[in-house]
């Protein structure tokens, strides 16, 4: 199956072992020396409508990536957690 970077945003993070729902891919670290995706960046849900700001994003690095499917992602194991950057 080959999808497009672009194609990730529309793609939902499930966790195979738990069926945990993180939300939708919001961004890639990508190797620029390489070209190989790193992680997928989903965006922390917002506090208080936004108005307290977000909770930190949820980083997957590549390796807990186990499936791919029309419109889910399945992962391996909990996210390392990462504060956004301003």
């Amino acid at each position: 199956m080959e999808t497009r970077i672009g194609e990730l945003r529309c793609k939902e993070v499930i966790n195979m072992t738990d069926g945990s729902r993180y939300g939708y891919v919001g961004d890639a670290e990508v190797d620029l020396e390489t070209g190989q995706i790193r992680a997928l960046v989903v965006p922390g849900r917002l506090r208080l409508f936004g108005l307290l700001g977000r909770e930190e994003d949820k980083v997957f690095p590549w390796a807990a990536v186990r499936r791919f499917g029309e419109d889910i992602i399945l992962v391996e194991g909990l996210p390392d957690r990462r504060t956004r950057r301003q």
